[in-house]
């Protein structure tokens, strides 16, 4: 099985990676939307949450996609 690395980040990954609740990722994705002038229906990269944050974008990376078991 391949796994495909995901591009979009969503209000759950920000929960896991910050440990605040659902309202506060929710107010992060609109702000981040807000900043990169994005529409209510357009999604938020992980490339521009990191950027938006100032961290490394391997380190959210590592966070919000799955790996693979050695023994698969």
């Amino acid at each position: 099985m391949i796994l495909k690395d995901r591009g979009i980040i969503y209000a759950q990954d920000i929960m896991i990676i910050t440990g605040r609740s659902k309202s506060y990722a929710y107010k992060v994705l609109k702000e981040i939307k807000s900043f990169y002038n994005k529409q209510d229906h357009q999604m938020v990269t992980i490339e521009e949450y990191a950027d938006f944050h100032g961290i490394p974008v391997q380190k959210v990376k590592d966070y919000v996609i799955p790996r693979r078991s050695t023994w698969e």
